[in-house]
């Protein structure tokens, strides 16, 4: 008889123990561990019969040369920012998680989508392991859907695998994966359940070719509650978060398409609406002529977008004059405002800074340096940029304006926005730049306009 050994894991990252701990050392969650036994392994596999790998031979091997390319069918979502997201739409066998803060609208975006897959012929199968049917009709009046889309409330894996089987629906919605249960497998919810779950499911997804999304809890640090592994089975992972007065849908791993791509939403009365011009949504609000203000191309992701960095400068009441950022990377900042001190003599030992960026969003570009640079100067000196300028580039400890990422993005974005005078650095499509930031301000300054 083979010796089963038991095991503890986190139902919070999935990290596995000899031994139940009272915190987890890799995702520092307390009282997250759950007993886990393995199946047991019969004892003449493991001793092994002809051959030391228990008389098993190897299948059959393939030459990638001779391996055929296949375009994977896609089905629009109906929502353009949706499709970018994913790649191009929703793929036949492809299954996506999404995760999200509870009340963001997960299940709000994929009733959106069940409508217009309905609407347009194709069959859609609707799990509802978290809410009634009652309620889910109540938000469907609200969202003015339409489409007449299957509903289910059993959350059983292998009856939702047969039904897929059995309909083989275009769409499978499971709202969510933590309600999934395998007979035999613990509580739902549980480690084994959750990833056992998302293994039988993606299996149907593939054997039926039917398009599948489950929507996932988050933890309190934002990521996916449950085993790691499940995010390795899926094929794509998407997160929702909520910046200012948007929700942002980003993917962090696509099996069909580039990774790192961003959709923004608004949410309103009839559900999340896609914002097809981020850059005019995020600058809506950008006063114009006001000292310390100015836009700066970025890219969030794939994405490029226009945001509006604001540096304010005041006189400190305090010994210590203080440094708040909002939005950008701290230490990035203090470098910026060590440069200005050290290679444009600006004084600001006496002054409290505030840098942020508008609308909400927190990103780490260092293509922002640059606009950091010039809107803190113009903060200091009192005088704005004119209404035609966009900037972006990184800056060195030598005041050097250096290329980033994307340059050539950024630089579209901003001419299709309007913003016809770019600072931006050098060698780029054969466009004038600045070396450093003294020339920077010179540019952006030249023939004394205020």
């Amino acid at each position: 008889m083979a010796k089963v050994s038991t095991r503890y894991v986190c139902n919070s990252c999935g990290y596995s123990s000899p031994k139940s701990l009272g915190r987890c050392p890799n995702c520092q969650a307390w009282n997250s561990f759950e007993e886990e036994v393995p199946s047991v392994v019969g004892g003449k596999a493991r001793a092994g019969g002809a051959g030391g790998y228990g008389g098993v031979s190897g299948g059959k091997l393939t030459a990638l040369s001779t391996v055929g390319r296949r375009e994977e069918p896609r089905t629009s979502s109906g929502i353009a920012e949706l499709d970018r997201v994913l790649g191009g739409g929703l793929v036949a066998g492809g299954v996506t998680l999404m995760g999200g803060e509870p009340g963001i609208g997960k299940s709000t975006l994929l009733l959106q989508v069940a409508d217009s897959l309905s609407r347009s012929g194709r069959s859609v199968l609707y799990v509802a392991g978290e809410e009634s049917l009652e309620q889910i009709r109540l938000r469907a009046d609200r969202l003015g859907v339409t489409g007449d889309i299957q509903l289910t409330r059993d959350t059983r894996a292998e009856h939702i695998a047969a039904l897929m089987n059995e309909h083989k629906p275009a769409l499978c919605i499971v709202d969510s994966i933590q309600t999934v249960t395998v007979e035999g497998e613990g509580a739902p919810g549980g480690v084994a359940q959750v990833r056992d779950g998302t293994s039988m499911l993606t299996r149907a997804a593939k054997e039926t070719g039917t398009a599948t999304v489950l929507v996932g809890h988050v933890t309190k640090d934002g990521t996916v509650a449950g085993p790691k592994v499940m995010e390795h089975i899926v094929d794509t992972t998407v997160f929702l978060e909520t910046v200012g007065a948007f929700r942002l849908l980003r993917s962090v791993k696509n099996r069909f398409g580039q990774a790192g791509e961003l959709g923004v939403f608004e949410m309103r009365g009839e559900g999340l609406i896609a914002v097809d011009n981020p850059s005019a949504a995020f600058l809506a609000e950008r006063p114009v002529g006001v000292p310390g203000s100015v836009v700066a191309a970025t890219i969030d992701g794939q994405r490029p977008m226009l945001l509006e960095v604001q540096a304010l400068a005041s006189k400190t009441p305090y010994p210590n004059a203080r440094r708040v950022v909002v939005g950008l990377d701290a230490r990035r900042v203090d470098v910026v405002l060590a440069v200005l001190e050290r290679r444009l003599d600006l004084t600001l030992g006496g002054l409290d800074i505030y840098v942020n960026l508008a609308g909400g969003l927190k990103v780490t570009d260092p293509g922002l340096d640059l606009a950091v640079a010039l809107a803190v100067y113009s903060a200091v000196v009192g005088r704005a940029l004119p209404g035609n300028v966009a900037v972006f580039g990184e800056v060195g400890l030598a005041g050097e304006v250096r290329s980033t990422q994307g340059s050539i993005r950024r630089a579209e974005e901003a001419g299709r926005a309007g913003y016809t005078q770019l600072v931006i650095p050098p060698g780029l499509d054969g466009r004038v730049g600045v070396k450093s930031v003294e020339e920077a301000v010179k540019a952006v300054w030249s023939g004394g306009q205020k």
